[in-house]
C-alpha cells in the first residue's frame, strides 16, 4: 500500500479510497480503451458480474439493469466505447445524455441516470495512481474531466455537468497486459461525481469515451477563507464507525458481518464500508448491501432499499467469501463514509 489515495474500487465495481498494490487487468479482444482504476462503468459491471464460467451475472442493481437492457456484450467488451469518427471531439459531437455510451446504441444502457452504479471512493485533492486499459498504440494525451459541484447523478449526464477543462491530461506509462499507469492530483471535491475520460489514438480519429463513477471524501486540507460557506449555509458534520468481523469459517471459505454506525450529525447517503483482506479471498455474495472487490480491497455499500442512515442509526450487512487460507481472515484499514 502506498500513502497515496487508496483505491477501493469495489470489484472494479465499487467504492474506494486508496492505492492498491496489485490490480487484475482484463483486456478486450478488439479495440480497447477505458479506465480501470477508477473503474469505468462498463469495467466495474464486468468485474461485478463475472463468474467462474462464461456467464455475466451482476449483483449491483444498476449493472443488472444494464445487462438486462443491453445484454452481456457491452460488459464483455468493457473497453470498446469507441467512436471511429471521434477525432477527439466532445461537446457538440456526443449528445447530452449519451456521454457514457459515446452515443453508441449498444452501450446506451450505461447512460442510465442512477445513484447506485458501482463507485470508487477517492480522497478529494489527493495524489492518485490511475490505470488505463488499452491496446496498442500506447495512450497519449488522455484527458480526464470531472462533474461540477452540485452534480445530480439521478439526472442524465450533460456536457454542462462537466467542468470546462480536464483536471488531468496524461501520457500513461506502459505496464503489463495492456494496463497503463499514471499519477495525478484528484480535484478537491466531495460527494458523488463522474470522472469522464477521452482518449484519441495517435495519428487517427478513433476516440474512446468512458464514465467512472466515484465518491470523493472531503479533501484533507482546510478550505481557504474565500471558500468558506456563507453564514446562511449550514453543513452538518458526517462521521461514522465501522467493523468487519468473521462470524463463521469452514474449509475453503468464511462468512463475515459488516456494521456501520452514523456517529455524525448529518444524514449519510449511499453509505459504504471498505477494508483490506488477504489476497486470495474472493467475495461471492452479500445480503443487506451491495458488494464489490478489487484484489485485496473489499467493500459493501448501501442497498437501494435503504441508502440513508440518520444520525445514530446503524446498518448491518453480511457476505460470503472463498479462500485457500487456513487461518482466520483478518480485516484491516477499515473505513466508512
Amino acid at each position: 500500500m502506498t500513502p497515496k489515495a487508496k483505491v477501493a474500487i469495489l470489484a472494479a465495481a465499487a467504492v474506494v479510497v486508496g492505492g492498491l498494490t496489485t490490480l487484475a487487468v482484463q483486456r478486450s479482444a478488439g479495440a480497447s480503451g477505458a479506465l480501470q482504476t477508477p473503474a469505468s462503468r462498463t469495467y466495474a459491471c464486468y468485474i461485478d458480474g463475472r463468474t467462474t464460467g462464461d456467464d455475466i451475472r451482476p449483483k449491483n442493481p444498476a449493472c443488472a439493469a444494464a445487462v438486462k437492457a443491453g445484454g452481456t456484450g457491452p460488459v464483455r467488451d468493457w473497453s470498446g466505447v469507441l467512436r471511429a469518427d471521434g477525432a477527439g471531439r466532445t461537446r457538440g459531437f456526443i449528445p447530452d445524455g449519451k456521454l457514457c455510451s459515446g452515443g453508441l446504441g449498444e452501450y446506451a444502457a450505461y447512460d442510465a441516470p442512477r445513484a447506485d452504479w458501482p463507485a470508487t471512493v477517492l480522497q478529494g485533492g489527493a495524489t492518485f495512481d490511475f490505470v488505463y486499459g488499452a491496446g496498442p498504440p500506447k495512450p497519449v494525451g488522455l484527458k480526464l474531466y470531472v462533474t461540477k459541484d452540485g452534480f445530480n447523478p439521478t439526472q442524465p449526464l450533460t456536457w454542462a455537468d462537466l467542468e470546462d477543462q480536464p483536471f488531468l491530461t496524461a501520457d500513461p506509462k506502459p505496464g503489463a497486459d495492456g494496463a497503463y499507469g499514471f499519477t495525478g492530483a484528484l480535484p478537491p471535491k466531495s460527494g458523488r461525481h463522474i470522472i469522464y475520460s477521452v482518449w484519441t489514438r495517435p495519428g487517427g480519429t478513433e476516440t474512446f469515451y468512458g464514465c467512472s463513477d466515484v465518491i470523493f471524501s472531503a479533501p484533507s486540507a482546510a478550505p481557504s477563507v474565500s471558500a468558506a460557506p456563507s453564514p446562511t449555509t449550514t453543513f452538518l458534520p458526517i462521521s461514522c464507525q465501522a467493523t468487519v468481523k468473521t462470524t463463521k469459517t469452514w474449509r475453503g471459505g468464511f462468512q463475515a458481518t459488516v456494521t456501520i454506525k452514523n456517529t455524525g450529525k448529518g444524514v449519510m447517503n449511499q453509505w459504504y464500508v471498505q477494508w483490506m483482506m488477504q489476497m486470495d479471498a474472493k467475495m461471492k455474495s452479500a445480503w443487506d448491501g451491495t458488494l464489490m472487490q478489487n484484489g485485496p480491497v473489499g467493500m459493501i455499500h448501501a442497498p437501494e432499499s435503504k441508502p440513508r442512515l440518520k444520525p445514530g442509526d446503524t446498518a448491518t450487512a453480511g457476505f460470503l467469501a472463498t479462500t485457500t487460507e487456513t487461518r482466520t481472515p483478518k480485516f484491516t484499514e477499515i473505513s466508512c463514509g
